[in-house]
């Protein structure tokens, strides 16, 4: 009777309802907390009534930072889940196989060439970079016959040669290595409404999009042979799929900053929780991702105030653990 009473949506249905409640219980404590704690009753107030005392403090600085914390985790870990169902490979992420060094490298590169450009002309060249590296993904990968697991080997090769380009603009450019490395730790400093609305429209077209085709996702964890048979145009499709997750990662990179592990743990911890269905898996990754972000950020906001730590750096504190154990996981099997 238990096995005919069980229904398979229920575990993801309430792993989404957690996911997105600790989301936003993260969002309120994010709100409170800081150099200025803004008490619990007055956080609503201080979001919806202009004449309020701590109106500024939670409406234009720290509301701003909650929503692209959001927005940046639901990219990176969507564009992670992308990665790791096409590729076929648990350790490919944005950051493993070279998007957001790709994405950093043209950053810093305008930060210190041209450092009169407005500041929008930032997101753009991330955006950039991170083609650039996707491009070079696939010509590399075209060129050595590899198979679709093999690409993180080649992404982390690239990674390393936009890694040495950052570090020698650093090298030649010390005099504003600052505004640089907050940028390539990752950073949610100082963002603003206009960051959010250059986020936003991305974000709802490209995040839809790629749940309108998780049938796809799907079929690729069968491996090639047994997609080609069920009629799917492997090349095309790994193709189109892996430029979403590309758009979604550079776009993120481009409002945050090169933020690692995102994109490899969220993904990782949906799957543990619910399997590899992904018309569960990205909504739930997205809401992760989201929840890492927030969480990163809050306490790189009170652990050593009135300073702050990076979110970058604490991503990496909290993704490098894990990052080790998926390594013994997989050598394991």
């Amino acid at each position: 009777m238990a096995l005919k009473t069980f229904k398979p949506w229920r575990i993801p249905v309430i792993s989404l309802i957690i996911a997105f409640l600790l989301m936003i219980v993260l969002a309120i404590i994010y709100a409170h907390v800081g150099a200025v704690r803004i008490p619990y009753r007055d956080v609503w107030a201080a979001v919806t009534d202009a004449k309020h005392p701590s109106y500024f403090i939670v409406h234009q600085l720290r509301l701003p930072r909650i929503l692209v914390a959001i927005l940046a985790g639901f990219g990176l870990a969507v564009g992670g889940a992308i990665l790791q169902s096409v590729i076929r490979n648990p350790l490919a992420s944005p950051d493993v196989i070279g998007i957001t060094k790709g994405a950093g490298f043209m950053a810093a590169g305008v930060i210190f060439l041209f450092p009169k450009l407005p500041s929008y002309y930032l997101p753009i060249a991330a955006f950039i970079g991170a083609f650039a590296a996707f491009l070079l993904l696939l010509l590399l990968s075209r060129r050595l016959s590899l198979r679709p697991s093999h690409l993180a080997l080649v992404g982390i090769a690239i990674g390393a040669i936009f890694q040495a380009g950052i570090q020698y603009l650093i090298v030649r450019h010390p005099s504003d290595i600052n505004a640089a490395l907050l940028w390539l730790s990752g950073s949610l400093w100082n963002r603003s409404w206009n960051n959010v609305y250059s986020l936003l429209p991305w974000i709802a077209v490209l995040v839809p999009i790629v749940w309108a085709n998780f049938a796809k996702l799907n079929v690729f964890q069968l491996g090639d042979e047994m997609t080609a048979a069920l009629g799917v145009r492997i090349g095309r499709q790994r193709f189109w799929l892996l430029l979403l997750a590309v758009a979604l990662a550079g776009i993120s990179v481009s409002a945050v900053g090169a933020i690692g592990f995102i994109g490899l743990i969220a993904p990782h911890i949906a799957r543990s929780l619910i399997g590899g269905r992904h018309q569960w898996l990205i909504p739930l990754a997205a809401l992760i991702g989201a929840d890492l972000m927030l969480l990163g950020d809050l306490v790189g906001r009170v652990i050593i105030l009135p300073r702050e730590v990076p979110v970058g750096i604490m991503t990496a504190v909290i993704g490098t653990p894990y990052f080790i154990y998926l390594l013994r996981r997989e050598r394991r099997r």
